[in-house]
């Protein structure tokens, strides 16, 4: 195998021109008005001070925050990830790992925050490498679980680059837990998701978890 060169290398990230798809709103005026109606009703039943100085405007900026927050539902991740795929040499595994990502517990509508790491075995194929974190975060900003946004983000991936394999663990705090409920700060879930050649093989799989383990956190 030819061993990949400064070039090769350089094409693993976004080329110059390559139109990044932004983020339209989620919400309609109609429906930011209902979201600011729903807090509105939520600060005059706990504190009945709605219209004091510090929440008059709250409801406004709280419908302005889920616009933010939510964002991942307007973004096509086949456009986003087909803009970088490139064709190169390499053939060893690729492991981009501590990915910081935020998202929002669809049970509760309490954050849920953590690190993602992603692995692939590339088959003639690797993206561009800040396409992974911007793929996580298309799939965290919008009401999630982490076992589904883990298997979201493996799938994804399996299917439009068609690697030889796949492996995603998440890593995640849930504020559910935390400031309320079993009240366990300290508490951290771990999910993964593992595709192809990473389900089919036990060496393969144990080489992403060592490449983890490597000058990181990760402590599994």
């Amino acid at each position: 195998m030819k061993k990949p060169t400064s070039l090769d290398l350089a094409m693993i990230d976004d080329e110059p021109g390559i139109a990044r798809p932004e983020a339209t709103p989620v919400l309609t005026e109609d429906c930011k008005a209902q979201v600011a109606r729903g807090v509105r009703h939520i600060i005059e039943a706990v504190s009945q001070h709605v219209d004091a100085e510090g929440t008059a405007g709250t409801p406004d900026r709280v419908a302005r925050m889920y616009d933010e927050l939510l964002g991942g539902y307007m973004i096509d991740p086949v456009q986003m990830l087909n803009n970088a795929l490139f064709t190169v040499d390499y053939d060893e595994m690729v492991v981009i790992k501590d990915i910081e990502y935020y998202s929002m517990c669809e049970h509760h509508l309490l954050p849920f925050f953590g690190k993602v790491h992603v692995g692939y075995l590339p088959k003639g194929k690797v993206v561009g490498l800040s396409k992974i974190p911007r793929l996580v975060d298309m799939f965290a900003r919008r009401l999630q679980v982490q076992e589904r946004m883990t298997q979201q983000i493996a799938s994804f991936l399996d299917d439009l680059v068609k690697p030889r394999g796949v492996g995603v663990v998440v890593e995640g705090i849930h504020l559910c837990a935390a400031m309320r409920g079993v009240k366990k700060s300290g508490a951290k879930m771990v999910t993964s998701s593992v595709l192809g050649g990473f389900r089919e093989d036990p060496k393969t799989r144990e080489e992403f978890m060592a490449h983890l383990r490597r000058d990181s956190s990760v402590s599994f």
